[in-house]
C-alpha cells in the first residue's frame, strides 16, 4: 500500500505538496475553504470588483489519485490527523501548511466562494462610499492596498500612518523604497512615517463612519474608513501536545534544512508556519512545498534528501494596476512598467494550471511575464 501523506491546509504551499506526492503517495488534503482562494490578487478585487470571480478555484482538478477533504484539522500530531467533524486520518507523514492569519486585508476570513466574493463587494462599496481612508502599516499590504485605492479612486484621501522610519521597515533597496514613495505621492496618496496614532478609532476596522485620530506627533487625521495593515498570526490551535511544544515565542515551528518540524522526522512545516529565515511570500511557499515534496518522496524511496535553501529579500509591489516597484537578486530593480507588467494577470494561468481548473474565470488567458511566481 502507498505510504499516507495528510496535507493541512489548501493554499498556496499545501496545493503544491499535495499535487507532487499525488503519484506515489496516498493523498488527502485539509482545508476548510470551498475554494482555493488567490489571495495575492484580493486587494486588487476588491478595488475593482471585475476580478472577484477570477481568484477563486475549485480543487476538484488538484489531485488524480488523492482526495481533498473540506474540514477543519482540531488536532494534528505526527501519525495522525483529527477533523472537526470527527474523523481520524491516519498518516505516514504530515505536512503542516496552514500559513497565517489576521483580518482584512491581510486575509479574508469566509470559507465559502459566495461569503468571500460578498465580503469583497461589500468592502468595494464602503470604499465608493467612504470620503477618506486611514491605514495602518506601510509594509508590503498597506502599500498596495492605498495603491489600490487610489488608482481606482482618484482624488480619494489615503493616509497611511506607520512608526517605522521608512517604507517596507527599511527592507530591500533605497531604489525601490524612493520609487514607490514618489508613485505613492504622485497618487494623492500621504505617507507619515514615525509616527502613530495615540488609540484606534472607535469606528470598527471596514466600517464606513467619521472619525479622527490624533498622530504622535500632533497631528488629527479626519477619516471615515480604516484598516489595519499589520498584525498577521500564526495559528497553533489545531497542534497537538507533542508539535506544540516545539513552536517559538513567535508561534512558527522550527524546522531543519530539509524543512522537518525539528524532532519530528516524519512531520514537515512548510510557508508562514515555519521558522526559515526569509520574507514570508507565496513564492518561498511554493518553493518550500517542492522541497518538502521531494523530501517526502525521498524517505518513501530511501534517496537522498534536498536542503531547502531559504530566498533573499525579493519582491514586486504594485501601486494599483500601471503602478509599483520592485526588486530581486536575479533580476535587479523593477521599474513602474515593469511590476506592472509582471503582475498585470498575478499569474491566474499558473493557478489556473496546477489546480487543474481549465476553463479561464472570465479574463483572457495571458503568459506570465519571465521571473515564474514572485510575489
Amino acid at each position: 500500500m502507498a505510504p499516507k501523506v495528510v496535507v493541512v491546509g489548501g493554499g498556496y504551499a499545501g496545493i503544491v505538496v499535495s499535487r507532487s506526492l499525488d503519484d506515489v503517495a496516498e493523498v488527502t488534503l485539509v482545508e476548510p475553504k470551498e475554494m482555493f482562494v488567490h489571495h495575492v490578487a484580493h486587494l486588487r478585487a476588491v478595488a475593482d470588483p471585475a476580478w472577484i470571480d477570477k481568484i477563486f478555484f475549485p480543487f476538484d482538478g488538484l489531485l488524480a489519485r488523492g482526495r481533498v477533504v473540506r474540514d477543519t484539522a482540531t488536532e494534528v500530531r505526527p501519525d495522525a490527523v483529527e477533523l472537526a467533524s470527527g474523523a481520524r486520518l491516519e498518516a505516514d507523514y504530515v505536512v503542516l501548511a496552514t500559513g497565517s492569519t489576521g483580518p482584512f486585508p491581510a486575509r479574508l476570513a469566509a470559507t465559502g466562494r459566495a461569503a468571500a466574493a460578498e465580503q469583497m463587494h461589500e468592502l468595494h462599496a464602503s470604499l465608493e462610499r467612504s470620503s477618506g481612508v486611514l491605514l495602518l502599516g506601510a509594509g508590503a499590504i498597506g502599500l498596495e492596498f492605498a495603491g489600490e485605492i487610489a488608482a481606482a479612486w482618484p482624488g480619494k484621501p489615503v493616509t497611511v500612518i506607520d512608526p517605522a522610519p521608512e517604507l517596507l521597515g527599511g527592507r530591500f533597496t533605497g531604489e525601490m523604497r524612493a520609487e514607490l514613495a514618489r508613485q505613492l505621492d504622485e497618487m494623492g496618496v500621504r505617507v507619515l512615517l514615525g509616527t502613530k496614532i495615540d488609540a484606534l478609532p472607535d469606528t470598527p476596522a471596514g466600517t464606513v463612519r467619521p472619525f479622527t485620530a490624533a498622530t504622535s506627533t500632533g497631528e488629527t487625521i479626519a477619516a471615515d474608513l480604516w484598516f489595519a495593515c499589520y498584525g498577521s498570526t500564526v495559528p497553533g490551535d489545531h497542534l497537538g501536545t507533542s508539535l506544540a511544544a516545539a513552536r517559538r515565542p513567535d508561534g512558527r515551528l522550527p524546522v531543519t534544512e530539509h524543512l522537518r518540524v525539528v524532532g519530528h522526522d516524519r512531520a514537515f512545516a512548510v510557508g508562514d508556519l515555519n521558522d526559515t529565515p526569509e520574507l514570508k511570500t507565496g513564492r518561498a511557499a511554493g518553493r518550500q512545498a517542492e522541497v518538502a515534496a521531494a523530501n517526502i518522496r525521498a524517505l518513501i524511496e530511501g534517496e537522498t534528501l534536498t536542503t531547502y535553501e531559504p530566498f533573499a529579500d525579493g519582491m514586486i509591489l504594485t501601486l494599483g494596476p500601471s503602478g509599483g516597484a520592485g526588486y530581486a537578486p536575479e533580476f535587479g530593480f523593477f521599474n513602474a512598467e515593469a511590476a506592472a507588467q509582471f503582475k498585470a494577470t498575478f499569474l491566474l494561468d499558473h493557478y489556473r494550471s496546477l489546480l487543474g481548473a481549465d476553463q479561464p474565470l472570465g479574463m483572457e488567458a495571458a503568459q506570465p511575464s519571465k521571473g515564474g511566481g514572485l510575489p
